[in-house]
């Protein structure tokens, strides 16, 4: 699969027909399959190769056209890239090879201290909490999240679809950089998290300082649990609709930087490991069952997503959880085999969804086997 996704300017593709371009995350995963099929010369270059469009500002495009760089000037107005960005896992990336032996170019280190810097210091925050200029930049495009932000507050994908490109053009951008959306005033938690687990990662690992807070992002996500839903929040402004507290797996990121011994992380594992409420026996539920908008076959609705798997199991090994990694380990490989190594599957029974195969599904050999 890795082989047949991998294009001669030097990254991987989710899938060829599907998702024929470079994506911001992805191809972070990507550089760790790499890694661990023995290619450390595929795995740096796929990292090379999403910084190729970072601008001054250190932002980073989520979406790359090289193969053709006049695909969607019109939409994001802008060859060659998108005009936001996606989960910054290239300090996880860069960080994992480091503790492999790899010997990481500085200049890796500083695009990737620089893409972490614009989003702790350029982007406006909520509460303590980087915002998102449109909900593709968590990467869970069509999550119950954002279900207040359809037409009435209710969920149609048609709706939707039009909505999401409606606000591509709200962004707001600085120096070609975007850093608000007034139409889609949301600071996720997952998504926040994520931005403090990576700027964390790089500190660790190669002594990077960051003028942005970090330590502000961590305090702002401690303070967004909601004991009553038993999950963290995002912060949204007040209205006649409010989703931010839906329990989906990336609610349960700041898992990843948040104090392992806390009431949250207890109640939390309780609900990630319940076969009532996130376990399948294919790996987790991107969302709780109890939930009403509960999807099990749905696009960011219901599904086990291997990336997801990959992180709540990276935040098992951070907990000294060593039950709930086995568990982890055990129903998502389980589940990337039985679909086929698919972008997504039902966690109840491993039926492949969306696009087969999607490259990512491979983090499942990043998983390490229970003892």
């Amino acid at each position: 699969m890795m082989e047949r996704h991998w294009q001669p300017d030097g990254y991987t593709v989710p899938n060829t027909e599907v998702y024929p371009w470079q994506w911001l995350w992805d191809s972070c995963f990507h550089a760790l399959i790499w890694h661990e099929l023995g290619d450390t010369d595929r795995a740096l270059s796929e990292l090379r190769s999403l910084f190729a469009d970072q601008d001054h500002t250190g932002f980073v495009p989520h979406m790359r056209y090289t193969s053709q760089p006049s695909a969607s000037v019109e939409f994001w107005g802008r060859r060659g890239a998108s005009s936001i960005t996606q989960p910054p896992m290239y300090g996880h990336a860069l960080a994992q090879l480091d503790r492999a032996g790899v010997d990481v170019d500085d200049r890796l280190v500083d695009a990737a201290r620089g893409g972490l810097e614009f989003l702790l210091s350029s982007r406006r925050r909520l509460d303590g909490l980087p915002v998102l200029c449109h909900p593709w930049e968590s990467g869970a495009d069509n999550s119950p999240r954002w279900d207040a932000w359809c037409p009435g507050g209710r969920f149609d994908l048609a709706a939707w679809h039009t909505v999401k490109g409606d606000l591509v053009r709200s962004v707001i951008h600085e120096s070609g950089a975007p850093v608000v959306n007034p139409d889609f005033a949301v600071a996720s938690v997952g998504f926040a998290a994520l931005i403090a687990f990576n700027a964390r990662e790089l500190s660790e690992r190669f002594g990077v300082s960051f003028a942005g807070d970090v330590r502000a992002v961590v305090d702002g996500l401690s303070a967004r649990w909601d004991a009553e839903r038993g999950t963290w929040t995002d912060v949204t402004p007040p209205g006649p609709a409010d989703s931010s507290a839906v329990r989906t797996a990336d609610a349960f990121l700041p898992l990843l930087v948040t104090r392992p011994t806390s009431s949250a992380a207890e109640a939390a594992w309780v609900t990630i490991m319940d076969p009532r409420a996130m376990s399948g026996d294919f790996g987790p539920r991107g969302v709780d069952r109890r939930e009403s908008c509960y999807q099990p076959d749905h696009y960011w609705r219901g599904p086990c997503w291997p990336q997801l798997g990959y992180l709540l199991w990276l935040a098992a090994r951070r907990h000294d959880r060593p039950a709930e990694a086995a568990a982890l380990t055990e129903t998502t490989r389980r589940g990337a085999i039985q679909s086929g190594l698919a972008e997504y599957w039902n966690a109840d029974t491993g039926a492949g969804l969306g696009a087969i195969p999607q490259s990512w599904a491979g983090v499942a050999l990043l998983l390490d086997p229970p003892d």
